[in-house]
This record gives structure tokens, sequence and C-alpha cells, in this order.
């Protein structure tokens, strides 16, 4: 499995409706992808101890996907093995009173993970282009104008040094309504359970339609966005894992130069 197989090419049109979100590649169980996940998981932490000792670039997850995708399993089960002194989480929902009185983009600005992080945002600052627009609270020509600044916005990110890995978990309405399902009749997922969901599901075909102009408008060379199949969850993680590995192994990480002083230090602790 390579990343780049879930990478999509700037600028090109794309139909969710024509990607299959039960894809498994050659494999067909989680058994059998277990060893290049966790072959996977080794090779992100060791990248992880690079970046926080280089200190110099920084990280940054953005998951989105439809309510049931498993956005927070994502970052527990594939990313969950990040040391947590480098890697912070944050969940974007409904505005703040505070953050409504700053451009749409500020609450997120502010939390970019600094050098030498790893961050994960679960939804992000395209809702402010997916929900309002679906649901039609701001108008097209603003929702140009703010695809215009994520552009740019992201664009400011990568010259200060911020990887930005876009991956959006694709899964059929079919599984959403069997998730759905599941969080009313276990006991334990109850809380799970929002009302509104229900009311969200009913703008599905609305949402693609707005996820796919996301694509085609901010899919870029450099933070390009990723579709990862996501029924299955065993190969979502692994897909998740392999796009992780490859975005971090592309920056060119490395230990910083070590004091010689070091060496001497070392020299005197052998005899």
């Amino acid at each position: 499995m390579q990343g780049s197989q879930f990478r999509l090419e700037h600028g090109k049109k794309v139909r969710l409706a024509n990607m299959d979100p039960n894809e498994t590649g050659s494999l067909h169980d989680r058994e059998e992808a277990e060893p290049n996940i966790e072959r996977l998981k080794e090779r992100l932490e060791a990248l992880q101890n690079m970046l926080y000792a280089e200190k110099k670039q920084s990280v940054l997850f953005v998951i989105q996907g439809m309510d049931c995708s498993g956005k927070d399993g994502v970052v527990k089960r594939a990313l969950g093995g990040l040391h947590p002194q480098g890697f912070q989480v944050h969940s974007f929902r409904t505005p703040t009173e505070e953050e409504e009185a700053h451009d749409f983009l500020w609450r997120a600005h502010r939390i970019v993970p600094a050098k030498g992080m790893i961050g994960a945002f679960i939804r992000s600052y395209y809702e402010d282009v997916l929900i309002t627009r679906t649901h039609k609270w701001i108008s097209e020509a603003e929702v140009k104008k703010r695809l215009k600044h994520i552009n740019r916005f992201e664009k400011l990110l990568e010259s200060s040094g911020v990887k930005i890995v876009k991956i959006f978990l694709h899964i059929s309405k079919d599984f959403q309504l069997a998730k759905l399902r599941n969080r009313l009749t276990d006991e334990t997922k109850r809380w799970k359970f929002d009302k509104n969901d229900l009311v969200e599901r009913e703008s599905w075909s609305a949402y693609e339609e707005a996820y796919e102009d996301v694509f085609k408008q901010c899919s870029t060379e450099s933070a390009p966005w990723y579709v990862v199949p996501a029924n299955h969850r065993w190969y979502r993680d692994l897909a998740v894992l392999q796009i992780a590995v490859d975005a971090l192994e592309s920056m060119r990480l490395a230990y910083p130069a070590s004091d010689p002083e070091l060496d001497q230090l070392l020299e005197q602790l052998q005899e």
C-alpha cells in the first residue's frame, strides 16, 4: 500500500459516489493487515521522536468526514501510539461567542501545532465552508471567498514549516445508518447519539457536493486531500498510518547535531 493511492489531484473534479467506501485493496481482514499496522505505528513513533527533537517543523492532521465516519476512532487507533507530550488533539464544535467575534480562521490559527509538535483537528476550519454552505447560512460568494482564504492560510502555515495532511474518511450512507442504530441499541454507546445526526443525514447529498468542491478547490500540490475508504475500520487505520508515515518521511527529518563535548563526557564514563 502507498499513501499516494488515496491522494486527490489538484483541480480535478471528484465524485464521492464513484469511490468505494468498502475498498480494502488486496487485503481481506484485520488479521492480515495487523503486521503492517504495527510496523507503521513503530515507524510513525520514530518519526515523531525526530520531529520533536529537531523542533524546526510541525505536522497538522485535518480529519474530516460525515457523522459516524470514525474521526475520533482514527485518532485513537491509528494515531494513538504518538507520545502525548508531542501530540495535541482539538475537536471543532459550534463556535463560541469569543470565536464568532473573530474571523473564521482565528480559532484554528491559534491552536496550530508549534514546531516539534503534531496536531490533529477533528473537523476543522473547513466546517466553515461545509455546514455553512450546506445549510445556506452563507452565500455562494462568501463560500468562494472563504475557500481562497483557506488556500492562503494553508500556504502561510506551510511557509512556517507546518506540514498539512488532510484526510476525508469516506463511508456509505448505509454504514452510517447501521452505526446510528448501534448507538441506540448499545447502552454503552447511547451517550454518543445526537438527534441532530438524523437531521444532518437528510443533507447527505448536499454535504457530498460541498466536500467535492472543497477537494477540487483546496487539494493543492503541497497540501493535498486524501480520501480514505472507511467502512472497514482496520483498513481505515492502515491507510491513515501509511499516509501519516509518508508525510513525515517527506519532511526529511533529522536529529539535531550533538554537542562535541558529549563525546568527551562519554569517554570519561567509559574509563
